[in-house]
């Protein structure tokens, strides 16, 4: 009688081998979840600044036509996707001007709202909007001097709000060859 009882009580307290799957599987879900949340409020991260000599360097860069040496601006294009969401191309060409070969030139493109007069007369206009992309890649082929090269972005989140005006580049960074 007593190997009867070791043997009830051995079977009351086992545990199932799909439980302990189960519960592993659980918390590897939740370990999964609060990972990508805590990763998805980080964002991206940001890119450094420009250097020195990419500050002095991008006086050099400019936009011309296609034929690579009139000055011209970007031209940009807004549509609607089948979406139903607003989309914005920008192309054109860029010119390395100077006398050093480039990797990649990125371009910071920074939208505003429509603004409001003020009483001077100016017309006030807050940033909504600011996006960083490559028009030059070393993947490309980079830029050599002399030479330019056609770019294309394309935007699909930009605000609403937006002015519908070109957004101003600014040259974000420059990496040399």
């Amino acid at each position: 009688m007593v190997a009867g009882k070791l043997a009830a009580e051995k079977k009351k307290f086992t545990v199932p081998p799909m439980a302990i799957v189960a519960g592993i599987v659980v918390v590897a879900g939740l370990v999964g979840f609060w990972f990508l949340d805590r990763a998805s409020k980080q964002g991206p991260p940001a890119m450094a600044p420009p250097t020195a000599e990419a500050k002095a360097y991008s006086k050099n860069l400019k936009f011309v036509g296609a034929d690579g040496i009139t000055p011209a601006e970007p031209v940009m294009e807004s549509h609607e996707s089948y979406l139903q969401q607003a989309i914005v191309e920008i192309s054109g060409n860029l010119l390395n001007a100077g006398d050093k070969p480039l990797n990649s030139v990125a371009i910071r493109w920074i939208f505003y709202e429509p603004g409001a007069v003020m009483p001077d007369g100016r017309l006030y206009q807050e940033i909504i909007w600011r996006e960083q992309t490559y028009v030059i890649s070393k993947k490309a082929g980079g830029l050599a001097p002399g030479q330019s090269k056609f770019f294309h972005v394309t935007f699909d989140d930009v605000p609403e709000s937006w002015n519908q005006a070109m957004p101003t580049p600014v040259i974000a960074a420059i990496e040399f060859k």
